[in-house]
């Protein structure tokens, strides 16, 4: 368990509905990108032996359809802000974006928040309507920036590699990586690597901007982010559709999958294991896994609940059961964590082979403070929101996390009522 070690201001932001800030650590240096009071993009930067933070405002441009600046929030849980830094120091920012022309800033000088710029295009081609900004590192370390092109329940997954020495991107694919062919969209993790060293990719298809129409839970993998393949080995040609060949489980719409909940995890033989709800035959919202077993996919029921998940409609909402990936430990067991608005939390300790629980682990040794996660704020209806730091420090042992408190999403419609504007800290944690 961590402790609160210390803490620092950092400004006053705004409440009226949760959206994502960032925090990045990059050597000795901070970035923060966040929403101040005024609802406008702000992004800071401090030396980690320093409490003062520097400040900047990127200018944005007026979207006549939203009735405001680029840089300035709406209503929109979607609309998180993202950080990346490349080879040579300068820091890529973007996000403000639900179905939006592409909200894109990049300093001139490395490692200077003063120095923001923004950057009206990447590749200058389906830039108009873009959501869920997504930066990582390629196989060869490459900077990737992932995004979708239209709008819930018609869209498509592009992604971009950039070049540091001509400071320009291209698309890593001549097609779309994930298409949903006018039907649909897809929601999917971002690539992760896994311990037999290839890229592993799990997403559901969404036919509406409903999200009772969640379906058809699907996976590839690939060894370089340019060619791919399912579970069973079959080559999957891009853009990869409903049509390829890629459903794990062919979940009906209104069969209880939710796009903020499928987890990719690997037991203790190294084999991929997906951890999904969905409804059983009694109508219950159940946790399952499916795990890949001589390249099929074999299907386990974990949990035993009595309650049924009733999600629909359109808009962010908030959850009401999460599952985490499944994880080898060192006891032989299998780890799956998991959340649930009524049966509480924790983590369960599943056996090897049946993928049945047969027991609980602890906590993690670095789970949050429980001084972190209570409300302090008067007004009623407000909730605690976290963000860990990505990146990695000169101080080994501490831990950065940001908090501060907002209203609950409101499927990203305006409120009557504002409340006032919370704190922002950031928090630095050591292991007690």
């Amino acid at each position: 368990m961590s402790s609160v070690y210390s803490s620092l201001f950092v400004a006053t932001v705004w409440s009226g509905h949760p959206v994502g800030f960032d925090l990045l650590t990059h050597g000795d240096v901070q970035f923060i990108a966040f929403y101040n009071a005024e609802r406008k993009m702000t992004v800071g930067m401090r030396k980690l032996n320093d409490d003062t933070w520097t400040f900047a405002h990127p200018e944005g441009v007026w979207l006549e359809n939203r009735g405001r600046l680029s840089s300035e929030i709406g209503w929109d849980s979607h609309n998180s802000l993202t950080m990346a830094i490349d080879d040579d120091g300068h820091i890529h920012l973007c996000g403000n974006m639900h179905v939006d022309l592409l909200i894109y800033f990049r300093t001139t000088r490395p490692l200077d928040v003063t120095s923001f710029e923004r950057i009206d295009f990447m590749v200058g081609k389906n830039e108009d309507r873009c959501t869920y900004p997504v930066f990582m590192r390629g196989p060869n370390n490459e900077l990737i920036f992932r995004f979708r092109d239209g709008k819930s329940g018609n869209g498509v997954d592009f992604y971009n590699v950039y070049d540091v020495q001509t400071k320009t991107w291209h698309r890593m694919h001549s097609t779309p990586l994930l298409n949903g062919l006018d039907r649909m969209n897809a929601y999917a993790r971002m690539p992760e690597k896994g311990p037999d060293g290839n890229y592993h990719m799990v997403w559901i298809w969404r036919d509406t901007p409903d999200c009772a129409t969640n379906h058809s839970i699907s996976y590839a993998r690939s060894p370089d982010l340019l060619s791919w393949e399912t579970g069973g080995g079959d080559t999957l040609n891009l853009p990869i559709t409903i049509e390829s060949g890629a459903i794990v489980d062919p979940v009906p719409p209104g069969g209880g999958l939710i796009n903020m909940t499928q987890s990719l995890g690997f037991d203790d033989q190294k084999r991929t294991v997906i951890s999904y709800h969905k409804h059983d035959e009694n109508g219950y919202t159940q946790a399952y896994c499916a795990r890949l077993e001589n390249g099929e996919w074999i299907f386990y029921k974990v949990s035993n609940w009595t309650y049924r998940w009733e999600f629909g409609g359109g808009g962010s909402i908030g959850a009401e059961i999460r599952l985490g990936g499944v994880q080898a430990e060192a006891d032989g067991g299998l780890s799956m964590s998991y959340w649930h608005i009524k049966e509480g939390q924790g983590i369960w300790k599943l056996h090897p082979q049946t993928l049945q629980v047969i027991g609980t682990y602890p906590p993690p040794d670095n789970e949050m403070p429980d001084e972190l996660e209570r409300v302090t704020s008067d007004y009623s209806g407000m909730t605690v929101n976290l963000r860990g730091a990505r990146g990695n420090g000169t101080r080994p042992g501490e831990q950065y996390v940001l908090r501060w408190e907002t209203l609950d999403r409101n499927r990203d419609r305006p409120r009557e009522k504002i409340p006032p504007p919370s704190e922002l800290r950031l928090y630095i944690l050591r292991k007690k």
